[in-house]
């Protein structure tokens, strides 16, 4: 579908963003004339996430994490039309409209777009639901997807760095055949989240190149073979099937607002709506990130690492690279980590004594700024702590949601900030090992950007610049996903001929916010090559403790302790033989 050509910039034109997070939904009315966000409006969802029961029950397995389709409408109900009257925007003012989503976060749904949850008699049926991102129970699923892979030679494995996630759509579809096989005949469709809103806003029915590519394998035209898929299960042929759907460009305007679409947003029928994107990629542009060697990463529940390169690599362990899948021309990588936000809010809420909440209530702040604060009285290595940053599991390098956490060093004198501080610790040394991942692969990363909720901790984020010993940019913006996604509905509505266009006006990033301190650096390293050691011990299949967290896993759902496991045959990433360049000792 073709760009309107009417719409052009001014004071009095605006676009909406609206962005898909774990936990809420929000939405940002940008005014295009001088890129100010004049109002923004969040929805917390009514259900959440569902990871213990579902409504009215039944209980759920460990590792689940579902939703429910309706708080996304929700969100579109409330929040638009709270942005409009919160500015005094008239709907006919709005010319575009985009969203994004965190993914890999998919629904079953009816040919004509009806999720099974919302059927009579499937509201028990857990498989009727949103598999949201952090959705682990496939990881059997996927251990055999990429050991049928490896087997047949499939070219297109490489791309994903030689393993595909539990938490991606081929894993999440094997889960939903094989243990609800109704719902998977049922399902006429297993579609993104993002894509299935676009649907409801404009009665078309399409699928994004970004979710496509990252998160369904969809390579050079198509997705993995009815005979790959076979291979697996024979049932599981047609899965592809369910995948179908026209393949848009990020930026297109997939149509305007439907009849039904205006209703549910108080905007005007016809208003150009965007194809959908991911919350990590659509954030790149909104933070100026256009150029190859900028690495942004997005910081919340979870940490999503993406950045363009100059050309197609092969980089062991990452998520996958994607042409076009950032920006249109280039090839986008992606890496990330499971947990990272949620990893703090675990600790908090279930490892903090009475008193150190008396005292940060005494101080008048909530326990992170308080612990942060206790925190950066500690200089690097002084409480003797390392941790494991893999309490959702690891998505990058290792890829394998089996993993667990580990805090070593623990003593009868440990402070509730030592601990804290090693959990930051440990997801900023995460972090450097996909950076050091992507640069010995031939992608040097030149720029670190971070964005999303977690940039507000300047400690957090002077450690991991000192982690890095690379200068930290921050978004200038504290919704750089909706800003990057009203970017795109930009370029929808031909405001913009193109996202570069559209980031050259509307951008928001403070350049090196923080650098790296020499004096920490050799203490630093010290303590990362000790990561690097556990790291290798209990995450990679040759590694002396590997069984170790297979086997408490299995302890954990129930099975026996002598359970043979079949390793995921984690890629050789090779931050664990570097140097000070870029390889380690």
């Amino acid at each position: 579908m073709t760009r309107p050509s009417d719409v052009r910039e001014g004071a009095d034109t605006y676009v909406i963003g609206v962005d898909y997070g774990t936990l809420s939904g929000r939405a940002l009315l940008v005014r295009l004339g001088d890129g100010a966000e004049v109002a923004s409006s969040v929805l917390d969802y009514p259900h959440g996430v569902m990871s213990r029961e579902l409504p009215g029950g039944p209980v759920l397995l460990p590792e689940w994490a579902l939703q429910h389709p309706q708080d996304y409408l929700d969100v579109l109900r409330h929040t638009v039309p709270a942005v409009l009257a919160q500015a005094g925007v008239r709907p006919e003012q709005v010319v575009g409209l985009g969203i994004d989503f965190t993914a890999c976060t998919v629904l079953p749904t009816r040919a004509d777009g009806t999720p099974l949850c919302f059927l009579p008699g499937w509201e028990r049926r857990p498989h009727a639901y949103v598999k949201l991102w952090k959705h682990h129970a496939a990881q059997p699923q996927a251990d055999r997807l990429n050991a049928a892979a490896r087997e047949r030679g499939e070219g297109w494995l490489a791309r994903y760095g030689g393993l595909l996630s539990s938490e991606w759509a081929l894993a999440k579809g094997l889960h939903l055949l094989e243990e609800d096989p109704d719902a998977y005949a049922a399902a006429e469709r297993f579609i993104e989240a993002a894509d299935w809103v676009v649907w409801q806003l404009t009665g078309r029915e399409t699928r994004n190149v970004c979710t496509a590519g990252y998160k369904a394998a969809y390579q050079d035209g198509a997705y993995p073979s009815r005979e790959y898929f076979a291979s697996v299960n024979p049932a599981f042929a047609d899965f592809a099937d369910k995948l179908r759907g026209p393949l848009v460009a990020l930026g297109e305007c997939v149509g305007g607002l439907s009849t039904a679409g205006a209703a549910l947003t108080g905007l005007l029928s016809g208003t150009a709506v965007a194809a959908a994107n991911v919350d990590a990629h659509v954030t790149a542009p909104a933070v100026g990130a256009v150029g190859a060697g900028q690495l942004v990463a997005i910081m919340g529940t979870s940490t999503c690492h993406v950045m363009t390169g100059g050309g197609l690599k092969d980089v062991p362990g990452m998520c996958g690279v994607v042409q076009d899948g950032i920006l249109p021309g280039h090839y986008g990588y992606e890496a990330g980590q499971s947990g990272v936000g949620d990893i703090f809010a675990w600790f908090v809420n279930n490892a903090v004594p009475a008193s150190v909440r008396a005292d940060a209530d005494a101080a008048g702040v909530d326990l992170h700024t308080h612990l942060s604060t206790l925190a950066a009285g500690l200089r690097p290595g002084e409480s003797g702590l390392l941790a494991l940053d893999w309490l959702g599991g690891n998505r990058s390098v290792l890829v394998d949601a089996d993993l667990t956490g580990l805090v070593v060093g623990l003593h009868l004198h440990t402070r509730p900030e030592e601990i804290y501080r090693a959990l930051l610790e440990a997801t900023a040394f995460g972090t450097r090992v996909i950076v050091e991942n992507f640069g010995v692969a031939g992608v040097p990363v030149h720029e670190f950007i971070a964005a999303g909720g977690l940039v507000k901790n300047a400690f957090l984020m002077q450690l991991y610049a000192d982690v890095l010993n690379l200068p930290v940019s921050v978004a200038d913006t504290a919704q750089a996903p909706a800003l990057g996604s009203a970017m795109h509905a930009a370029v929808a509505a031909g405001v913009y001929p193109d996202i570069g266009a559209a980031a050259a006006h509307l951008a928001r990033v403070k350049k090196a916010a923080y650098r790296p301190n020499p004096e920490t650096r050799a203490a630093y390293d010290a303590l990362y090559a000790e990561y690097l050691r556990l790291h290798d011990a209990f995450g990679r299949a040759d590694g002396p403790l590997f069984s170790t967290m297979k086997t408490l896993g299995r302890l954990r759902r129930g099975g026996g302790p002598t359970e043979d496991a079949t390793p995921a045959e984690a890629p050789d990433a090779t931050p664990a033989e570097a140097t000070d360049a870029g390889v380690l000792a």
